[in-house]
């Protein structure tokens, strides 16, 4: 088993120690890369391997928390509702209300889209959006009812 096989499942099994192991390991391969990265570039260049992975790795972590990096991803299947069951559908109802007391466009785009079934296209020429916008406003609103569907 190698070493990074061996830190993995330390760290599946708990191992607080075993995350910093894996950091410097991969902060060593990096490093190793970059190298190698940078002699291949022209003579008097003023980037060290050190820099570009600094440079690389801020980047990345500037972009995963720009993108909803710290934020936990909720599938369209978690948040499947069983609408035979009345005193859930009487939950979406009282949580649809407050939608659309909180905004009443968004809460319209909801409807059209779960009971009327149309498309994002069609429910955004309906409402007079554009597409990209009926698009947020659904991920914003599914999102929203979840968070309100799951504190009851």
């Amino acid at each position: 088993m190698n070493d990074l096989t061996r830190l993995l499942n330390s760290i599946q099994l708990g191992d607080t120690t075993a995350s910093g192991e894996l950091q410097r390991l991969v902060y060593e391969e990096l490093h190793k890369l970059a190298a190698q990265k940078m002699a291949c570039e022209s003579p008097g260049q003023t980037l060290q391997a050190t820099s570009l992975v600094h440079e690389a790795w801020l980047r990345r972590r500037k972009k995963a928390a720009r993108h909803g990096g710290h934020l936990e991803r909720v599938t369209a299947s978690a948040m499947d509702i069983a609408a035979d069951a009345d005193d859930r559908l009487l939950v979406i109802h009282e949580a649809l209300e407050r939608l659309a007391a909180h905004d009443a466009l968004k809460a319209e785009l909801v409807k059209l889209r779960y009971f009327v079934g149309l498309t994002i296209d069609q429910a955004a020429q309906v409402l007079g959006i554009s597409e990209a916008t009926a698009k947020r406003h659904w991920a914003y609103a599914r999102a929203w009812l979840y968070r309100e569907i799951e504190h009851i």
